[in-house]
């Protein structure tokens, strides 16, 4: 196992161009990588080594730990369980089958209350006068999940969250175990669990170790549940559930502050880190990086940028630097 990534400020580089009028009015910065089906590194733009947080990307690891510990979750609840969701219906009554079969209530989660994470679901609940919720909150689904492994293995659940939690201590070594690194930093994201720093790197040769694990391990009920139920993991309207019906086969999972993982079955890899955190940034980026990693463009089309308006009509585009095409 390779030590922990070096907690630096990150050398991240220009990826995005706006381009309005023939000229560049505005740059994003970040890093990307793309991994190859045996892990080597078949492209690399920015700083792809120094210590970050994954954010929300971590999700399919803390899923796998779960497993590992012995949660008896498939389908669409271990999707859940791996999810950032949007707060749709779907995702509340799952998250609450994930806690009746846990024999748990929403009063035991511990996450951050929040409301709806889509617009459309966000302003009907405030149409409705409905507040901040446990069950809304992206995160609720894994919550519930990592309730119902710490009461399976006999761990208290009123500080599951804490760092040195056995469960949490469990997802640190899987975090590690799939990474292939040791965590370079413990802090809190943002609904109240531990968040572990590791590398870029680190994070894309850990999902594609997921994706290309054998058939009924962890890794591989977790990418199958993910793509089997994309809607699940994240929502009906969200850009990372249309990557993964794009692309067959492709596990995407995005996170906060711009960061995007994804993996084929034959573990190749990619992520992706948006300096500021931009969306319109990290969706054409990551398909930039998958195109690099021999996805075929025609399937990235909706994907590669989104238009710039002026007087309502386009006249201009959001385009990755010309060092992230395939020409080049």
């Amino acid at each position: 196992m390779l030590g922990a990534p070096v907690l630096r400020e990150p050398g991240h580089a220009p990826v995005v161009h706006l381009v309005r009028g023939g000229v560049i009015e505005g740059v994003h910065h970040g890093s990307v990588v793309v991994l190859g089906a045996g892990g080597e590194v078949r492209f690399r733009l920015g700083d792809a080594e120094a210590a970050f947080y994954p954010r929300s990307a971590l999700k399919p690891l803390q899923a796998v730990a779960m497993l590992r510990a012995g949660l008896p979750l498939d389908g669409d609840l271990l999707s859940l369980a791996a999810a950032s969701h949007s707060g749709e219906e779907r995702h509340l009554d799952g998250t609450r089958r994930i806690l009746d079969l846990a024999g748990l209530t929403e009063a035991e989660l511990r996450n951050t209350p929040d409301m709806p994470y889509d617009p459309v679901v966000r302003d009907s609940w405030v149409r409705e006068g409905r507040g901040p919720s446990r069950l809304a909150q992206n995160c609720s689904g894994k919550h519930a999940a990592m309730l119902w492994t710490a009461k399976l293995n006999g761990w208290s659940l009123d500080d599951y969250l804490e760092p040195a939690h056995p469960l949490q201590r469990a997802v640190a070594e899987t975090v590690e175990d799939l990474t292939g690194q040791r965590i370079a930093h413990v802090t809190v994201d943002g609904c109240g669990a531990p968040l572990f720093a590791v590398s870029l790197h680190g994070l894309a040769r850990a999902l594609g170790r997921v994706t290309a694990a054998a058939p009924g391990t962890p890794e591989a009920r977790v990418a199958d549940a993910m793509r089997e139920h994309a809607e699940m993991a994240s929502g009906v309207h969200r850009d990372v559930a249309a990557l993964m019906r794009a692309v067959p086969g492709l596990l995407a999972k995005d996170g906060f502050e711009g960061v995007q993982v994804a993996a084929l079955p034959d573990g190749r890899a990619v992520a992706v880190k948006i300096a500021d955190g931009a969306d319109r940034a990290r969706v054409p980026v990551a398909a930039a990086a998958l195109a690099r990693a021999g996805i075929d463009p025609a399937l990235l089309t909706e994907f590669a940028g989104a238009p710039l308006l002026g007087g309502g009509r386009p006249v201009g585009a959001v385009r990755t630097v010309p060092a992230l095409d395939l020409a080049s």
